[in-house]
Formats: structure tokens, C-alpha cells, sequence
């Protein structure tokens, strides 16, 4: 499954963005997705997820209650809305895929920045 993922841009500090995650290739609504984010001089950490089905979706504590992540499987894509925003959510964000039965992302995006200002 090809992955591309758009949204990003700059923002101030308590404004909002939607991220999307579109999909080819592959039967989308196979997978499981995951956003990632990695900011200059940090290591990739795990933002968001969403199961095959939409019907479980998972938060890194540092963007809960502030992020929401859905999927429609009609137009492959998943979304990623991000509210409330902080300078230190300032990164390129990364969507990823896996098949339910295997525990590592195997197929990534090429990546948005955010840019939050302060």
C-alpha cells in the first residue's frame, strides 16, 4: 500500500489543522494506521492510531484530548485532527501501515511538517 500523507503547514499556537493520510494500492481498509511525528533533533514517536475498522483508536498522552483520528475506508484516507496546538507539536508528521496480524508499520509516507508558532 502506497501512503501519502498532506495537511500540514504553520499555524500560531492554539489554532487547528487536519492532516490526511491517503491511500493506494493495496485494500486500505486492511490495515491498521498510525500517525508518527519527529521533530528536528528528536527520535520518531508514536502520535495516533486507528484500527481496520475504525473501531478502537489509540493517543501518545501528549495529544490527548487534543487530537482525533478517523478513517473512512470509502475514500481511503485517514485523518488527523489536531487541535489546541503547541510549539512542541512542531514536526514532520508520518503515516504508516500494518496489516492487523504483524506488530511493525511496514509501509510509510513521505511525511508533512507543522509548524506551530508561538
Amino acid at each position: 500500500v502506497q501512503l501519502q500523507a498532506s495537511g500540514g503547514g504553520l499555524v500560531q499556537a492554539g489554532g487547528s489543522l487536519r492532516l490526511s493520510c491517503t491511500a493506494s494500492g493495496r485494500t486500505f481498509s486492511n490495515y491498521h494506521i498510525a500517525w508518527f511525528r519527529q521533530a528536528p533533533g528528536r527520535e520518531r514517536e508514536f502520535v495516533s492510531s486507528v484500527t481496520w475498522t475504525g473501531g478502537r483508536t489509540y493517543y501518545a498522552d501528549s495529544v490527548k484530548g487534543r487530537f482525533t483520528i478517523s478513517r473512512d475506508n470509502a475514500k481511503n484516507t485517514v485523518y488527523l485532527q489536531m487541535n489546541s496546538l503547541k510549539p512542541e507539536d512542531t514536526a514532520v508528521y508520518y503515516c504508516a501501515a500494518r496489516l492487523p496480524e504483524v506488530t511493525k508499520y511496514d509501509y510509510w509516507g513521505q511525511g508533512t511538517l507543522v509548524t506551530v508558532s508561538s
